[in-house]
């Protein structure tokens, strides 16, 4: 699945990172709780999230993530998206709660990666 086929599915917006929305991904996970990122998941390229803070940027760096979708209708600020931007990690942002994103991500065919 594409970054684009994501954004189409979750009808989000995109903030930043039109460039790279044809890069293929395998997996997501969804948390707000960045410490159970770092733990527990590994080969995730797509991390779904409510918090919106510098860490979840931080944290998809240091697990080669090439996606953030905010859900809940949740907006970074401009020093978040700057962040992703020297990162060269997509920002996207849809209305939908975090259940129905996984659920209508899982239903299209992309899976959670393996668990530690």
């Amino acid at each position: 699945m594409t970054v684009r086929e994501i954004q189409e599915i979750l009808s989000a917006e995109i903030i930043c990172g039109e460039e790279f929305l044809d890069r293929e991904v395998f997996s997501a996970c969804g948390s707000d709780m960045m410490s159970d990122v770092l733990a527990y998941v590994k080969e995730q390229a797509v991390l779904l999230s409510g918090l919106v803070n510098p860490q979840v940027v931080r944290t998809a760096e240091m697990m080669d993530m090439q996606c953030i979708v905010f859900v809940r209708g949740k907006r970074p600020d401009e020093n978040i998206i700057q962040l992703a931007k020297e990162r060269e990690i997509v920002l996207l942002s849809t209305k939908l709660p975090m259940f129905a994103s996984c659920g209508m991500l899982y239903e299209k065919g992309l899976r959670g990666g393996a668990i530690r």
